[in-house]
C-alpha cells in the first residue's frame, strides 16, 4: 500500500502541469468565419492597398484601409470598457529607399495593445500586412485586391483581437497591421524600432501572411496543413555567443525557434486536427516577411502561413492567359483554412501571454558524467519549473519533467552528450513560458 500511494503521489504534479486550458478550447470555438469573411471582402474592395497609393479616398487606396482597421480596432475597444490601446504608429519613407520607393511616403502601421494585468511591458505580437501589390511593385493604381496576400492575415489579427479582447492576461498582446511589406518590410522596422525606443520586452512576433490558401501550384490540396518559419539563430549574436555553440550545440535552438516549437506544441496539444510543420529558415527560399525586421532587432519572430502555395495567385496582373484566372482575388480564399490559423493564433498568443517569464538565465553541466545538471534563475510569478529534453536531431522537444518550485536539478542516468535541454517556468494556472536553451555552461 505504501508503495501504491507513493505512485500516486508522483503522478499528481504531472497531470496537474499537463493539463489543458479549457478556455482555450473556448477562443478556438469563438472565432468566426463570418466575420473573417466580412473583414477580407471589405479590404478587397478598397480596390488597392498599395502602400504608395490613395491615402485621401474614403474607398479606395491604403489610407481607407488603415483608417478602417483602426475603426475595428476602436469598435472591438468600445465594446470591452476601453481595453485596447489604439494609434498609428509611422515612419516617412524618402523617395529613393530602394527601387521601389518612387516617391516619399508615410508608412503607417495600425496597432492595438491589449495590456496584461501582471506584466503590462511584455508584449507578444500578432501580425498582418495592410499592403497589397501587382505585378509591377512601383504600380501603386491598378487593382490589386491582395484577398489572401494579406488581407487575410489582416482579418486573422482583427479577429483574434474580437476574441481575446473578452479575456485578461498577465502579459500584453499586442495586435498590429503593418504596411510597407511589398516595399521592402519598412513597417516592421518602423514597429521594431519603436518597441526599442520605448524599452517594450518583446516575447515574440507572430508573422500571419496568407493563411487563406489550400490549393497549392503543386496539386496538393489541405486544409489542416500549415507552415511555422524560423530562423535558427539570432543575427544579434555575440562572437562569443557563436564560439560557445561550435562547443556546446545550439545550432537549431535560437529565440524564434523556440518560439516555432511553442506553437507546434500548443497547436498539437488543442487542435490535434491541424498540422503544423516546422520549417528551418527564415522565410521561403529566397523571399521575405514582417518578422524578419524583429530578427534583425534581435526579437524571436516566425512566419505562419499556409502550406501549399498558388503562385499564380500572388503579386499579379488581374488577367486570364493560357486559361489560367491569375490575381489575388476574393474567390481563392478559404475562409474556413483561415479561420483555423487565426485559431492557431489565438491560442498561442493566449498561453504565451497567461504564462510567466521564462528564466532569464539557464545553465548546464555534467560533462563526462552519467547525469546532466541544470540551475536556472527564478522567474516572477512562477510556481514551478519544467525540463525539457530532446534526440539531437529531433525538432520537437519529446522528453520532460515537471521538477517543481526549485532551481536547480540533476537528470540521474541521462547522458549530456546525447541530448539537447531546456528549462520553462510554469505558472499555478499551468501555462508555461517559452522554453529557454542553456546560456551558460558551468563545471564543479
Amino acid at each position: 500500500m505504501k508503495k501504491i500511494i507513493t505512485t500516486i503521489l508522483l503522478v499528481i504534479p504531472f497531470l496537474f502541469y499537463a493539463q489543458n486550458d479549457t478556455r482555450l478550447y473556448d477562443i478556438i470555438n469563438s472565432v468566426s468565419v463570418e466575420r473573417i469573411e466580412s473583414d477580407i471582402t471589405t479590404l478587397t474592395n478598397f480596390g488597392t492597398r498599395h502602400t504608395l497609393s490613395d491615402t485621401v479616398s474614403t474607398t479606395r487606396g491604403i489610407g481607407a484601409a488603415r483608417r478602417w482597421i483602426k475603426s475595428e480596432f476602436e469598435k472591438i475597444s468600445s465594446e470591452c470598457d476601453s481595453c485596447l490601446e489604439v494609434f498609428y504608429q509611422k515612419n516617412l519613407v524618402p523617395k529613393g529607399e530602394n527601387e521601389r520607393i518612387v516617391k516619399d511616403v508615410w508608412v503607417v502601421n495600425v496597432v492595438a495593445i491589449q495590456r496584461g494585468s501582471k506584466y503590462p511591458n511584455k508584449f507578444i505580437i500578432m501580425s498582418g500586412d495592410i499592403d497589397s501589390r501587382v505585378s509591377d511593385p512601383t504600380d501603386f493604381t491598378s487593382d490589386a485586391p491582395g484577398a489572401n496576400d494579406n488581407a487575410s492575415g489582416m482579418a486573422g489579427a482583427i479577429e483574434a483581437a474580437r476574441v481575446l479582447s473578452k479575456y485578461n492576461f498577465e502579459s500584453s498582446i499586442i495586435y498590429v497591421g503593418l504596411s510597407g511589406e511589398e516595399q521592402g518590410l519598412f513597417g516592421g522596422k518602423g514597429l521594431a524600432a519603436y518597441a526599442k525606443q520605448q524599452g517594450w520586452e518583446i516575447l515574440g512576433i507572430l508573422n500571419n501572411d496568407m493563411i487563406g490558401n489550400i490549393s497549392g501550384v503543386d496539386g496538393v490540396v489541405s486544409n489542416r496543413d500549415f507552415r511555422i518559419f524560423s530562423e535558427p539563430v539570432p543575427p544579434t549574436e555575440t562572437e562569443q555567443q557563436r564560439k560557445a555553440r561550435r562547443f556546446y550545440g545550439g545550432e537549431v535552438d535560437g529565440i524564434s525557434r523556440q518560439l516555432a516549437r511553442y506553437v507546434y506544441k500548443t497547436t498539437k496539444m488543442y487542435m490535434p486536427e491541424m498540422n503544423p510543420i516546422l520549417i528551418y529558415r527564415l522565410d521561403r527560399f529566397g523571399r521575405g516577411g514582417h518578422h524578419r525586421p524583429f530578427n534583425d532587432a534581435g526579437f524571436a519572430g516566425i512566419r505562419i502561413m499556409e502550406a501549399h502555395e498558388n503562385y499564380t495567385q500572388q503579386h499579379q496582373d488581374i488577367r486570364m492567359e493560357n486559361g489560367i484566372a491569375y490575381g489575388d482575388v476574393l474567390e481563392h480564399v478559404n475562409f474556413e483554412y483561415a479561420k483555423k490559423l487565426t485559431a492557431v493564433n489565438a491560442i498561442n498568443l493566449a498561453s504565451i501571454a497567461s504564462a510567466p517569464p521564462a528564466p532569464e538565465e539557464v545553465q548546464i553541466g555534467g560533462i563526462v558524467q552519467a547525469s546532466v545538471k541544470l540551475k536556472w534563475s527564478k522567474s516572477e510569478g512562477a510556481t514551478g519549473y519544467k525540463i525539457y529534453w530532446r534526440d539531437t536531431t529531433s525538432p520537437t522537444w519529446d522528453h520532460s519533467r515537471y521538477v517543481g518550485d526549485i532551481n536547480s536539478f540533476t537528470l540521474d542516468g541521462i547522458v549530456i552528450d546525447n541530448s539537447f535541454f531546456g528549462v520553462a517556468a510554469v505558472g499555478a494556472n499551468g501555462h508555461e513560458s517559452i522554453i529557454v536553451f542553456p546560456n551558460r555552461v558551468f563545471r564543479e
